[in-house]
């Protein structure tokens, strides 16, 4: 059980590494914007490049967590190349550097994420009790950390590039230990028949579509919300980042209780509410135009998503007609898509009508979650 214990550990340092990495991105997109001087349609655009890099590395990183080990790959990709991600874009002196620094950026991020899923499913099944949703509690606490870095270091004058750098640093040094802890990841070797692209089928299917609409929801609150309060409730950049900082938060607390919640109710419930919680957050978002209450509107927002990930990769990494790499890779294909679409839908929406206006996906997305919830479940009539 030291063993056990020892990988549950490194799994929960790499999935707070990899969501400190997203929130310091998305802490600093509104001072990222105003430097290459971005219009709302041009970051969305680039957004897109980044979600569209992170959905060919899916299956990329999906086959070589099968064939090399989801432990191996992880630590090797969380180690050497998650801290290049935000050093390429700190030193961005162009539209066009910048462009290659985010395809980067959604390559390594979006590959590590497949990768440490897989390797978390491993460990849940090893320990045999439910794990998922606690991990990720450790992405939300880590992309909290660095949304709160992100206030704090805009509120004292420090630039973008020396955050990023000093970030890229410390993950860097908080890794070399976690790299020399033992673990023996299932292998398979990969059929040259596979698509190259892992596409979610048969109950996949809506599991993969019900993970697209948390995903969605959340990368609108990661990359727009700082956005949407500089422009609604009139903050500067510093007070703009506590958004995405309180939904980070209780994104937080809530998967620290998810195993428990899942396991007293069951999957089906959990996410049945869930959606439910969602949607009031969104109403309130949209309803409000001061601080308080919008911040409050994005907490439940964030309490409502939270655990819907988790149970979605859960139930991939159980899978009994797939292989655990490919199954999670084909999830997160047509799941985190919503990283690819939804960026850009924003965008446009908001170039056309306002940023308010956009925001109204969140209560669609919410109410959809909502209907597709018994989809989580093992045995999806119950």
């Amino acid at each position: 059980m030291k063993f056990v214990r020892n990988s549950r550990f490194a799994v929960s340092v790499i999935f707070a590494i990899n969501g400190v990495v997203f929130g310091t991105w998305a802490s600093r997109i509104p001072e990222i914007s105003d430097l290459h001087n971005l219009s709302p349609g041009a970051l969305g655009l680039l957004i897109f490049l980044l979600g569209f890099s992170a959905v060919i590395a899916f299956s990329v990183f999906g086959r070589a967590a099968d064939r090399y080990g989801a432990s191996t790959v992880t630590k090797r990709t969380t180690c050497i190349f998650i801290p290049l991600t935000l050093i390429f874009i700190a030193l961005a002196n162009s539209i066009w550097a910048l462009a290659a620094a985010i395809i980067f950026f959604g390559v390594i991020h979006g590959g590590d994420d497949v990768a440490m899923n897989a390797w978390a499913a491993e460990v849940e099944r090893k320990d045999e009790r439910p794990l998922m949703s606690s991990f990720h509690a450790m992405w939300s606490l880590g992309a909290g950390i660095g949304a709160g870095t992100g206030v704090i270091t805009s509120f004292y004058k420090v630039t973008m590039p020396m955050h990023f750098t000093i970030t890229s640093i410390v993950i860097f040094l908080a890794m070399l230990p976690i790299i020399t802890i033992p673990f023996k990841s299932e292998k398979k070797q990969n059929s040259n028949k596979e698509p190259f692209i892992s596409f979610p089928k048969g109950a996949l299917l809506p599991v993969a579509l019900i993970t697209f609409f948390a995903s969605l929801g959340e990368g609108i609150v990661a990359d727009w919300s700082a956005i949407f309060l500089r422009s609604v409730a009139e903050l500067n950049n510093s007070s703009a980042a506590l958004g995405f900082t309180v939904f980070s938060v209780c994104m937080f607390t809530m998967r620290l209780m998810g195993d428990k919640i899942a396991l007293k109710f069951g999957a089906h419930m959990t996410a049945r509410y869930s959606g439910l919680i969602a949607l009031l957050g969104s109403i309130i978002v949209l309803t409000f135009n001061s601080l308080v209450p919008l911040v409050i509107g994005f907490g439940f927002i964030g309490i409502g998503i939270a655990v819907i990930i988790p149970l979605a990769f859960s139930r991939a990494g159980k899978d009994k007609e797939i292989s655990q790499g490919s199954a999670i890779a084909s999830i997160a294909t047509l799941g985190y898509g919503g990283m690819l679409l939804g960026p850009l839908f924003i965008g446009l929406i908001a170039e056309f009508t306002s940023i308010k206006t956009s925001f109204l996906l969140l209560p669609i997305l919410a109410f959809l979650i909502f209907l597709l919830s018994k989809h989580l479940s093992t045995n999806p009539r119950v």
